[in-house]
Order: C-alpha cells, then sequence, then structure tokens
C-alpha cells in the first residue's frame, strides 16, 4: 500500500490520464451511521455516467445525485463486496468508514474508474491522504481509500429580513454565506429559494423563503450560528427576522409535510414553534417571530428540488 497526500500526488504522478476532483467533503451527523459524500467532478457538467455505476454497484449507496459537476452520494457506514463487471458494474464504494475526526471511504473501480479511484479524487482539494491498494488503469482494478475530515451538515432555513420598500432575503442570505466562508472558512455549500404561499396576505412580494447549508467541524457549529444571527440582526430591515437549524442529514417527515402545506395554503406560528420544537429544530429569533413560518417551512423542502420552486395558486 503507498500513502500519500494529496501535494505528494500531484508531485509523483503527472501522467496525461489524470484528471483530479476540484473537492471532496464527507458530511456526517451525531448519529454517525450514514455519510454524505460530495464530490465536485473535473468535467464541467459532471458524469452520470459515475453517478449511475456507483448506484449500481454498491449496496452501501442508499441514493446518489448529479448537480452540475457536484456529485452527491448518501452512503452507509459499513463494508461490502464489490462484484466489478465492465460496462454493468464498473465502479463502486466498497467501505465506508467513520474513525475519529476523519471519513474513509474506500473506491474501486475498473479501467479508467480504478483511476479515479485514487489519482483523480487523491488531488482534491479537501483530501487528507489517499491509501493506494491497487493502481488501476488499461483494463486492471484500481482500489483506493480517501481520507477527509468529518464534517457535520448545518441547514439553516431563514425568512422575513426585507420590507415592502426594499431589501431582498435571497440575496441577503447569500452575502451572508459568502461572508462567512470568506472571514471564516466555513464550507458554504447550497443556497436554495423556496416558493411558499403566494396569496399570503402578510407577504412582502413573492413569498420566498431561503435555505443555507455548510459544511463545519463539531467544534465550529456553534459559532456558525452565531455568525448567521449578528450578520441577520446587523442587516434586516424587518421586525420579524427568524431563522431556524437543523443538523442531521434526513429531515423528519412532519417537517416535510409542513414544508409542502405551507406551500399551498396559510401557516401560522404557534403549529411552526410547536413543529419545530417536535422535531428538535433549534429556533433563533432574531428581531421577531414571525420569520419562523417560512424558515421552517424551507427546512421541510429541502432535498426536494421537484417542490421547492413550484408554484401553487387557488384556482
Amino acid at each position: 500500500m503507498e500513502i500519500l497526500t494529496p501535494e505528494e500526488l500531484k508531485e509523483k504522478y503527472t501522467d496525461a490520464w489524470i484528471t483530479p476532483y476540484h473537492e471532496i467533503l464527507t458530511l456526517t451527523d451525531e448519529d454517525e451511521e450514514e455519510i454524505e459524500l460530495i464530490e465536485y467532478h473535473p468535467c464541467p457538467i459532471g458524469s452520470d455516467w459515475m453517478i449511475e455505476q456507483y448506484k449500481r454497484t454498491s449496496p452501501l449507496i442508499l441514493d446518489a445525485k448529479r448537480d452540475g459537476n457536484k456529485h452527491t452520494y448518501y452512503v452507509k457506514k459499513g463494508k461490502t463486496e464489490l462484484d466489478l463487471k465492465p460496462s454493468f458494474q464498473a465502479a463502486g464504494i466498497e467501505e465506508a468508514i467513520i474513525e475519529d475526526d476523519d471519513v474513509k471511504i474506500v473506491h474501486a473501480g475498473l479501467a479508467g474508474a480504478g483511476v479515479g479511484a485514487a489519482f483523480c479524487r487523491g488531488k482534491a482539494s479537501g483530501v487528507e491522504r489517499v491509501e493506494i491498494f491497487e493502481k488501476g488503469g488499461g483494463s486492471k482494478v484500481g482500489k483506493a481509500a480517501v481520507v477527509t475530515p468529518k464534517l457535520r451538515k448545518v441547514i439553516i432555513g431563514i425568512d422575513d429580513t426585507d420590507i415592502p420598500t426594499e431589501g431582498a432575503t435571497w440575496t441577503l442570505a447569500n452575502n451572508i454565506g459568502n461572508e462567512i466562508q470568506e472571514e471564516k472558512g466555513y464550507r458554504y455549500l447550497e443556497h436554495i429559494t423556496c416558493q411558499l404561499y403566494p396569496n399570503n396576505p402578510n407577504k412582502t412580494k413573492n413569498c420566498v423563503s431561503i435555505i443555507l447549508v455548510f459544511a463545519v467541524k463539531e467544534e465550529d457549529k456553534e459559532d456558525l450560528i452565531s455568525q448567521v444571527k449578528a450578520k441577520l440582526l446587523k442587516n434586516t430591515l424587518s421586525d420579524n427576522t427568524a431563522f431556524v437549524v437543523y443538523d442531521k442529514l434526513e429531515i423528519p417527515e412532519p417537517v416535510q409535510k409542513y414544508g409542502l402545506e405551507a406551500k399551498k395554503s396559510m401557516k401560522y406560528f404557534d403549529e411552526a414553534e410547536r413543529i419545530a420544537k417536535e422535531n428538535n429544530i433549534r429556533i433563533e429569533y432574531v428581531t421577531g417571530k414571525g420569520g419562523l413560518i417560512g424558515a421552517l417551512a424551507a427546512i421541510g423542502l429541502y432535498n426536494n428540488p421537484t417542490e421547492y420552486a413550484k408554484v401553487y395558486y387557488d384556482e
């Protein structure tokens, strides 16, 4: 076995057929039974082939998706035997381990997929080291463990920062996400605009709420939340700004249901507060309580791209 850092790998292996991944991140939650593996693929819009092959090949993969060149794999912790077959089951994850502050993902693949297992992934930002078991290439099997820091996923729902005459919640939230990443180094992963009930008489105009998603080390989670609160307090124009925080990989079903209902009908504060508390979703009131309704709905819509932008209206 050969163990190399990304810098050592870059210096030692400069072959023309190695194309480095941009970045690799591994997220989990306090249960540590599942890992969200995020890989930024080297090609401009990523590779649907890779998503399909990994889902077909490895029983450890619960689901996988591509968004541009961002590949996301939902992986259960454990070990399996891969039955690699050219074209049909060409690559997959053989083992997923959480060790103290690190996550180790063992990839195996045939031909080019085997090259990706070690050399392409091993050169990515975010990787601590790669352990190469078999080098791959040509018709050979490639197998390697990619070791990355264990990060916590933090999902933040935000609502009610603007007023009828000025402001925009989606832009303020995005600016806050970028500022925190630049100032603190906390990885800002996603910004999602969620369409809520368009006939709400209390809306500013479009009736949307916002999701921000970060990846941070466990010890930085509280500081991240404090940063978000301070920046909202400094910049909000509304007296009803609030946000909620959720740090597990799976959104509770009652919260998902609430999010869908908030797209189609009026929702009120007491219900939102009850559902948030029952499902261990942290509430942060910034200037008032009204924003809780939309902020919670945003959390409920997370991971549901077919719904979060959809508009429902009364006939």
